[in-house]
């Protein structure tokens, strides 16, 4: 399984996803979900994947044979983030439709984020059919993958005037929680900043299972949750209240 997500901001954007692929319980393999492409200083974009790991690769492989190539249409001649997820879902449709006599299984999903000089940055999820969809103000981010563990801490947390630093800190979170609750993700966990208009990508962080500060994550978010836990309403209270409230109602319609 996979867990991929990307955060769009004022501020710029941010890319998680975890690395680890199964194929069966005795076959667990690492491999990286987050490509980089660009020209400093013109443009940048990263695509992170999910699904069938035959289709992704090939289509990944694709993108990179047309830039060597200078073919017509690829990630250095596109004119914009919607373009690229276009070019990218029709990439996709092939690799997929090569195998379609063989099958069902052999789907992808993507999402693709960047900026072009001049352009606003964005990013895009590709849905298997090759059409693809944006973040929005309200919803900031886009998840491919498990995610439905990680869900809940992005509508809370999320907007889009935020701090890269605690978006970052943002998805970290929402992959620890999709880890907990799912063991076919995990690490090495990868996380990519990008600065709006500065044209360029920080340098990729990379946790390994093995990371203090994944550790830290975990353990201060499972702290929190059950410091939070303990200072909720009592049920007792909550039930009271209820029959208050009912008593009430009974009340007003006697009054009636």
């Amino acid at each position: 399984m996979t867990y991929c997500v990307a955060i769009a901001v004022d501020a710029g954007l941010v890319f998680c996803s975890d690395s680890r692929t199964n194929a069966g319980i005795d076959q667990v393999s690492t491999y990286s979900k987050m490509y980089r492409f660009g020209v400093e200083g013109q443009r940048q974009f990263v695509i992170m994947s999910a699904g069938n790991l035959g289709t992704t690769q090939a289509t990944i492989s694709r993108i990179k044979r047309d830039i060597k190539e200078r073919a017509a249409t690829s990630l250095l001649t596109v004119e914009s983030v919607s373009e690229a997820a276009e070019y990218l879902g029709g990439i996709s449709r092939e690799e997929q439709d090569k195998h379609a006599s063989r099958g069902s299984g052999f789907e992808a999903s993507f999402i693709i984020g960047g900026q072009i000089a001049g352009k606003k940055h964005r990013i895009m999820m590709v849905y298997p059919e090759g059409n693809h969809i944006t973040s929005s103000h309200d919803t900031p981010y886009l998840q491919i993958g498990e995610s439905k563990y990680g869900k809940p801490i992005l509508d809370r947390i999320l907007t889009r005037d935020l701090e890269l630093d605690t978006c970052a800190l943002c998805a970290l979170v929402s992959m620890d929680s999709t880890m907990r609750s799912n063991l076919s993700v995990g690490p090495p966990i990868e996380v990519l900043v990008y600065r709006t208009d500065t044209l360029t990508l920080d340098a990729p962080l990379r946790f390994d299972e093995d990371s203090e500060f994944l550790r830290e994550v975990k353990r201060s978010w499972d702290q929190r949750l059950k410091e939070a836990f303990r200072q909720m309403p009592r049920f007792a209270w909550a039930g009271q209240w209820d029959s208050q409230a009912r008593l009430a109602a009974v009340n007003d319609d006697d009054r009636d």
